[in-house]
């Protein structure tokens, strides 16, 4: 029985009839499919709307119970009355769509207060009226809502092109904080898809060049499928009679908005356009006045915040001056005490490098020596003698005689000993043909390595 009142509730919101008999009996003939009776209601046997009228058209339903229905369901037709122009209603938000935007920042910026999907009336003032009543509703988390949007605005372009509004991608929640944070009008489309107006509308007056640029320019759009839950449960808080549906709406606080102008039924560019134009033109003032609001409570704000900063300044200051004199002092005793440490290590670094430099020499100079007695006396000519001309990088050539038996080796420990070389990576090299005498030929003798009786190297340096 909670699902059938629950239902019963939705349809009579969603229509505006207030006999609880004809709603029960119109869900009973639709098997208590919610959204069937209501796609019945507000897509077959619509009347047309009193000539220049907008918002609040008269509806008629069609009774498939059979039977004695008809006088209540006339009944029914002349309850739904047309309402007045601009901001003739504010409608409270259905808790699903506020929970899509409990995330939002709360705080006043010339819109008003918001506070949970909070609003601005049409009026200069802010109102708020009460707080939602409709608990029973599913909630709809951010992304589920973001995803609908996003659907809505695939398909939407899919069938109609991409020339028409730029319908926002997200909740309707977070499109509403969008257009209050820009200080802009917001306009909603409700897609009836089965509804037989819907693609005539799409195509003639929503996607006109005229329409599309208008509500681009001046308008932040969000478009909601009436089959999906959110644009379902937004049909219902503005109460949509009769597809298409258009609406202009406006922020206000405790989680409602105002219903500045509803569009039902089909329009052509001509007549949207105007009644477009009417409603920015009479929101105008209120739009102005927020953002001169809200840029007033900014630029009061950015005074603050430096005559706070120059209170700051100046009641530092003289502290700052003391610690910048009290650092200065502390910078030239540190300073000075750095400069003999680093006097006293250099002179220790050149004492130390001094030293060093010796040992190498003195340890060179050994080894040099030490070679040169290895190599014993230069022997006289003979047949067993190598006569050997050595050639360094710098041009400089130094000769001497070897025995043929002599090592490879015993022509590098000649070289050392001389001390002509500031490297110690070396080969010694033939050039015709090229020969080099590396560690692996140190044993050879130089009759073996083909050096006899006379050879002629040059040094090469090892990178």
């Amino acid at each position: 029985m909670v699902d059938v009142a629950d239902k019963l509730a939705y349809f009579q919101a969603i229509t505006g009839l207030e006999d609880p008999d004809l709603c029960t009996e119109i869900l009973a003939a639709h098997g208590w499919d919610l959204e069937l009776a209501i796609s019945s209601f507000t897509t077959t046997n619509h009347l047309s709307p009193p000539e220049n009228s907008v918002a609040g058209p008269t509806t008629s339903v069609y009774d498939e119970g059979g039977g004695g229905g008809g006088t209540r369901l006339e009944q029914a037709e002349n309850r739904v009355a047309a309402g007045p122009g601009l901001a003739w209603r504010v409608v409270t938000l259905p808790i699903s769509v506020i929970s899509g935007g409990i995330g939002l920042i709360s705080g006043a910026i010339g819109l008003g207060i918001w506070a949970a999907g909070g609003v601005l009336s049409y009026s200069m003032g802010m109102i708020g009226l009460g707080r939602t009543r409709e608990a029973s509703a599913r909630l709809v988390s951010v992304s589920a809502a973001a995803a609908e949007a996003m659907e809505f605005v695939e398909v939407f372009e899919r069938e109609y092109g991409a020339t028409g509004p730029r319908f926002v991608g997200e909740g309707f929640m977070d499109a509403l904080q969008r257009s209050r944070s820009a200080f802009k009008l917001m306009f909603v489309y409700l897609h009836s898809p089965d509804h037989p107006d819907t693609p005539a509308f799409c195509e003639r007056t929503l996607c006109s060049e005229a329409i599309a640029a208008f509500v681009n320019e001046n308008f932040v759009s969000w478009g909601g499928n009436i089959r999906a839950s959110e644009g379902f449960k937004m049909s219902n808080s503005l109460k949509a009679s009769r597809f298409p549906f258009c609406a202009v709406v406006m922020a206000a606080t405790n989680q409602r908005i105002a219903l500045l102008q509803q569009v039902e039924g089909p329009k052509s560019p001509e007549e949207m356009l105007t009644i477009l134009q009417k409603v920015l033109e009479e929101s105008a003032p209120v739009l102005v006045a927020a953002r001169l609001d809200a840029e007033e409570r900014l630029t009061n704000t950015r005074l603050r915040e430096e005559q706070d900063a120059a209170y700051r300044a100046a009641l530092e200051a003289d502290q700052a001056r003391e610690r910048q004199r009290r650092e200065e002092q502390d910078r030239l005793v540190r300073e000075a005490v750095d400069a003999e440490t680093k006097r006293m290590d250099e002179e220790e670094a050149r004492k130390r490098a001094a030293r060093e430099a010796a040992e190498k020499e003195a340890a060179l100079a050994k080894i040099r020596q030490e070679k040169a007695l290895s190599l014993g006396a230069e022997p006289e000519k003979g047949p067993n003698v190598t006569q050997v001309l050595v050639r360094f990088p710098t041009g400089e050539r130094k000769d001497r005689r070897f025995h043929s038996s002599a090592t490879i080796q015993s022509l590098y420990d000649y070289v050392d000993s001389l001390g002509c070389l500031e490297v110690e990576s070396y080969s010694l090299v033939s050039n015709f043909p090229r020969v080099v005498y590396g560690q692996e030929k140190l044993s050879m003798s130089l009759k073996d390595a083909g050096l006899h009786p006379q050879a002629s190297l040059f040094v090469e340096l090892n990178s």
